[in-house]
């Protein structure tokens, strides 16, 4: 699928015009995440756990397949708690489940569109926080 790619190419990674990392302080990247958290719930997005958006951004960012085995072990969850995140995350359209014809015990969990335009939505919020902070 090719949402991961444009998702990435779209958002593009915290670096200077030089390619380099971004040097900012603790105290820079705190104030800088209590603004993103603060503006997101301003505009009312869906308040997603630290678990669900670190298992939303696995899925955008990293390369399919993904199963609920293989989120659990790379984000060191247990698998219900996986499953729990993944069906506030399908119930909010983020991500869906499907069968894998493969394997039928299988269950893959895909990206959607509504995933892709919530964390580009959420991605330009946090650059026009981190410009904020400049």
């Amino acid at each position: 699928m090719r949402l991961g790619r444009l998702w990435q190419s779209h958002c593009g990674y915290a670096t200077t015009s030089t390619g380099n990392a971004l040097d900012i302080s603790s105290a820079q990247a705190i104030e800088f995440w209590r603004r993103v958290l603060t503006e997101s719930l301003q505009r009312r997005l869906p308040d997603l756990s630290a678990r669900q958006q670190a298992l939303l951004l696995h899925v955008y960012l990293m390369n399919p397949p993904h199963t609920v085995r293989g989120l659990a072990a790379a984000l060191n969850m247990s698998k219900p708690a996986v499953t729990r995140a993944l069906d506030q995350l399908s119930a909010l359209g983020f991500v869906k489940r499907k069968t894998d014809e493969k394997d039928r015990r299988s269950v893959l969990v895909q990206r959607t569109v509504p995933g892709a335009v919530f964390l580009r939505d959420f991605a330009d919020m946090a650059k026009d926080q981190a410009a904020a902070l400049r």
